[in-house]
């Protein structure tokens, strides 16, 4: 039975609202495949690919106070659909993200199908909500689309749901990649949306009118250039994964770029550049 190496993060009461950014920018230096949280946010648990990238990353963390921290083995392949077998449709803007236990009927309202795995993006995290809200503030009918990061490929379903005609799903995690393909399949889109395997430092393809970056903040700044260089010159960029206090940050990586508008979801926030 496969395992798979993992870090158990219990947030310890009270604790600083900017806490979880700060793991968030610490932990995407070991590189983790998941980042799962509970619905109280009060314990997540992290998923890497390795055991050694796993107990690089607990090292680091026992220097941050406000935290306990215990290394986990976590087995069966099914872990994720079990662990969240609970969830149940939400409302992002006009649009429905459903895991297929739980797909409403009739609604008249667009539904993306998502399988729970180790890819990001069940559409319950703040910062997949937020974006999902941005999109629906653009007229998409023939854009091109780079959805970086796609996790379980949700963000890429909702560019082509709401017309776009030409969606990139991009991420080096293999696994999230083949939950992704999944996804687009189960949404009958997989005619419809390439998916590429790689790095933002080397990835080179065609412009898009619209480029999506639901990362980190520390991602975020640190490939800011080469995120904009995937944009063409009246396209747009909607960024999340970074605390509402980190606003000012992320815009100032993107300087040249006009705000266009701010979304904030509790101790997330996203925003739309161009």
């Amino acid at each position: 039975m496969a395992e798979y190496p993992a870090l158990e993060i219990h947030f310890l009461p009270p604790h600083d609202h900017a806490l979880p950014d700060r793991l968030y920018a610490l932990l995407d230096d070991f590189e983790p495949s998941a980042i799962h949280e509970d619905d109280l946010n009060d314990l997540w648990r992290v998923f890497f690919r390795a055991g050694g990238s796993r107990d690089r990353a607990r090292s680091a963390l026992t220097q941050i106070a406000g935290i306990r921290v215990d290394a986990v083995d976590v087995p069966d392949e099914d872990w994720a659909r079990r662990s969240q077998e609970g969830l149940k449709a939400i409302a992002a803007g006009g649009l429905l993200v459903a895991p297929p236990w739980d797909v409403p009927r009739d609604t008249g309202t667009p539904v993306i199908i998502i399988e729970p795995s180790t890819g990001f993006g069940t559409g319950h995290h703040a910062t997949t909500r937020l974006c999902l809200v941005l999109l629906q503030r653009l007229d998409l009918r023939g854009a091109r689309v780079l959805d970086v990061g796609t996790g379980s490929g949700v963000l890429a379903l909702a560019a082509w749901k709401l017309g776009a005609s030409d969606v990139v799903a991009i991420d080096n995690d293999a696994d999230a990649l083949d939950n992704a393909r999944e996804n687009i399949a189960r949404n009958g889109a997989a005619a419809s949306l390439d998916i590429i395997q790689d790095d933002l430092g080397s990835l080179r393809v065609q412009r898009a009118d619209v480029v999506l970056g639901n990362l980190t903040g520390a991602v975020l700044v640190r490939y800011a250039q080469e995120l904009r260089s995937l944009l063409t010159d009246r396209g747009c960029l909607i960024l999340s994964g970074f605390a509402p206090q980190d606003v000012a940050v992320i815009q100032t990586a993107f300087a040249g770029l006009g705000l266009i508008h701010v979304e904030v979801d509790g101790d997330w926030a996203a925003m739309m550049l161009g």
